[in-house]
C-alpha cells in the first residue's frame, strides 16, 4: 500500500474521505483522538496546518495533545510558528518523533511538554538554509534578520536542553546528527520507546505507540 508523503487536513464533520483516501482516514481517526501528524517538509504550509490543529484540539477538549513528528528542512519561521503555538496552548502537548527531526524541526521536538522518540528515529543539529536576492542594502538586512532568528532559536534549544547557547550553535553550525539514545543524552527527548512497545487502546482499534 503506497501512503501519501504528505499528510491531508481532517474532512469536515459530517464528511468522509474518499474511498480509497487511506491516508486521509487514518488522519481524521487520529484527529478523532488528539494526535496529529507533522511529516514532511516544514515550511509555511505545514507548520500553519499544524497550528490550526493544534488550537482546534485546545479548544474541543482539556486533555493532552499528542504530536507525531517526521520532519526536515523547511524554515526557522515556520518552526517557531508551531513551537509558540505549542507554549500557549492550555493543554500539554507530547512530542514523539517517528522518523527523524532535521534541522528547524528540531526545535518542535524540544519544547513538548513530554517528548520521546522510536528507537532508530534520528536527529540533526543544524540551521536552516535560506537564499535572498537583491541590492546590497537588501542582502545585509536579510543577513542580520537570519542571525537573529538563527540566535533565538539557539537559545530556545539550549532552554529545552539545558545546554549552553554557544554549544547548541556550535552543533548547528557543524550539522550535529544523533541516534536515539544519543538526543536522550544530549537533552532533547526525555525517553526513547521501547522496542517492544505496546500501543495504546482506542475504542474499537489501536493506533499510535506508547513510550
Amino acid at each position: 500500500m503506497t501512503w501519501p508523503l504528505e499528510p491531508r487536513p481532517p474532512a469536515p464533520p459530517g464528511s468522509s474521505a474518499p474511498e480509497g483516501d487511506w491516508g486521509a482516514a487514518v488522519r481524521d481517526r487520529l484527529f478523532e483522538h488528539r494526535t496529529i501528524l507533522l511529516r514532511g517538509a516544514l515550511d509555511d504550509a505545514a507548520a500553519t496546518r499544524a497550528a490550526a490543529e493544534l488550537m482546534t484540539l485546545d479548544a474541543t477538549g482539556d486533555t493532552r495533545v499528542t504530536l507525531h513528528v517526521d520532519a526536515w528542512g523547511g524554515t526557522i519561521e515556520a518552526a517557531f510558528a508551531v513551537m509558540d503555538v505549542i507554549d500557549l496552548l492550555g493543554v500539554p502537548v507530547h512530542v514523539l518523533c517517528i522518523g527523524r527531526a532535521d534541522g528547524p524541526a528540531v526545535g518542535v521536538v524540544a519544547v513538548g511538554s513530554r517528548r520521546a522518540c522510536t528507537p532508530h528515529a534520528r536527529f540533526r543539529l543544524r540551521d536552516a538554509e535560506g537564499e535572498m536576492r537583491g541590492s546590497a542594502a537588501d542582502l545585509a538586512r536579510w543577513a542580520e534578520h537570519h542571525l537573529e532568528q538563527a540566535r533565538r532559536f539557539h537559545e530556545r534549544v539550549a532552554a529545552a536542553t539545558r545546554r549552553s547557547v554557544e554549544e547548541v550553535a556550535a552543533d548547528c553550525a557543524t550539522g550535529r546528527y544523533l541516534t536515539a539514545p544519543e538526543a536522550l543524552g544530549y537533552g532533547l527527548v526525555d525517553e526513547v520507546a521501547s522496542p517492544r512497545g505496546s500501543v495504546y487502546p482506542l475504542p474499537g482499534r489501536t493506533v499510535g505507540f506508547k513510550p
